[in-house]
């Protein structure tokens, strides 16, 4: 048995597909036919089937994740051995721009202070992007706001709860009432935004409709409340400090909205690279609210 068959099992897994496994690890499909053929083997039966075109695991395919998952934890500690003492690299993050203005800052900054030659890598993604790219390997933390959720496959924490805030001008409106009345235009990002999912579907539910303009950032959509555009959505702790200085109103409501957490998901369950492993450290030491899920 070879490790890389079990590290093409393992990015099968991740992916849910051949293709998706050979774009990944940079294989050819027959290349990655042939390690799952001599895994088969090696093992006495399949791993997987296909179920209405559809790639499953088999009984024996569900039976190797866990050991596949330890070995390949045991590979990354010995080649790691010798970096046990040392802090460098570069730690890869993924997080939506709400959190990446709003929570990262003074995280990122206290970890660059202690480990000046860690290389900090952030892209910024919806909520599902960024799970997905956690998951598949291609980052080593993300962070995401959504509803409370299970994910046994990463370790999962709870950051504590995301409140959503409904803003307008400072002369807009007071309460939600009045904006349902006058239908200003409801400013917005990209559609897979997990508080903009929450908040749509509750004005689906109360059959209520406003103009829409997407914009591509959070300061862009303030801005055009702060200009008297229309009214918007978002996670209290992105527009706090415009609340506090007056150039944003809170709206008062009544609407019950559906709770929406922040979480940080870290890729392997088996063993932390001393890097990520003072990562969250770090996340631990300023964000009290933390929980291990």
């Amino acid at each position: 048995m070879e490790i890389r068959h079990l590290v093409t099992f393992q990015a099968i897994l991740e992916t849910g597909s051949y293709t998706g496994a050979a774009v990944n690890l940079g294989y050819t499909q027959s290349t990655l036919t042939a390690h799952i053929q001599a895994l088969e083997s090696e093992i006495g039966g399949p791993l997987f089937t296909y179920v209405e075109r559809k790639l499953q695991l088999t009984p024996l395919g569900r039976e190797l994740i866990p050991l596949a998952e330890d070995l390949l934890s045991t590979r990354d500690q010995i080649r790691n051995m010798k970096h046990s003492k040392k802090m460098s690299g570069t730690l890869t993050i993924a997080a939506p721009e709400s959190l990446t203005i709003s929570m990262l800052g003074p995280i990122l900054q206290d970890y660059s202070l202690q480990y000046p030659e860690v290389n900090l890598v952030v892209t910024n993604g919806t909520c599902g992007e960024n799970q997905s790219d956690v998951l598949s390997g291609r980052v080593d933390v993300a962070f995401m706001i959504y509803p409370d959720f299970q994910q046994e496959k990463c370790l999962h924490y709870s950051l504590g709860l995301e409140d959503i805030v409904l803003v307008t001008h400072p002369d807009g409106p007071d309460q939600f009432g009045e904006i349902k009345q006058r239908k200003p235009v409801y400013l917005t990002n990209e559609k897979g935004c997990s508080y903009r999912m929450i908040f749509e579907k509750h004005l689906m539910k109360q059959d209520l409709e406003f103009p829409t303009m997407e914009l591509w950032s959070i300061e862009a959509i303030k801005q055009m409340v702060m200009s008297g555009l229309g009214f918007a959505a978002l996670p209290r702790r992105t527009v706090q400090q415009e609340i506090e200085t007056g150039r944003l109103k809170k709206v008062a409501h009544e609407e019950s909205f559906s709770p929406l957490y922040s979480h940080m998901l870290i890729r392997n369950k088996k063993w932390l690279s001393p890097v990520v492993e003072a990562f969250l450290n770090t996340v631990q030491s300023k964000v009290p609210e933390i929980e291990e899920m």
